[in-house]
């Protein structure tokens, strides 16, 4: 399956770790989002924004890499999962269930985050626009 990846995985260390099967196919652009961050864990999310951007990554996963991916995304109760088609193929993301006002990242979830737009050589402009600094 394809999976869109954003925030801290894009980090290939993260997600090699998180998803052994996952394999880094290419950096895409989601429109029509933008990225944030929000929640008690000051964690990247994504919202529906007409004329915006986040930049990703385009993963290959397994059945058993989506379920960990569940787990540590704690899937139903903090994140959702959302779809969308890319070239015709379906990719599955995940958005926050409750949208919480933006909170300023920890410095190492920061740092791990920005070494996963260096592994997917994505631009920072966004990530910048994102923290609003």
């Amino acid at each position: 399956m394809l999976y869109f990846a954003y925030g801290s995985n894009l980090n290939h260390f993260q997600m090699k770790r998180r998803c052994k099967d996952s394999i880094f196919l290419k950096k895409i652009n989601l429109k029509d989002f933008r990225l944030t961050f929000r929640s008690k864990y000051r964690a990247a999310d994504i919202e529906p924004k007409k004329n915006s951007i986040v930049p990703g990554a385009l993963f290959e996963i397994s059945k058993s890499d989506e379920k960990k991916l569940d787990v540590y995304e704690d899937f139903p109760i903090l994140y959702k999962k959302y779809y969308f088609n890319y070239h015709g193929k379906k990719v599955m993301t995940y958005t926050m269930v409750k949208k919480t006002p933006f909170k300023f990242p920890t410095e190492r979830y920061l740092n791990v985050v920005k070494r996963g737009y260096l592994d997917c050589k994505l631009d920072k402009k966004f990530l910048i626009k994102a923290l609003k600094i």
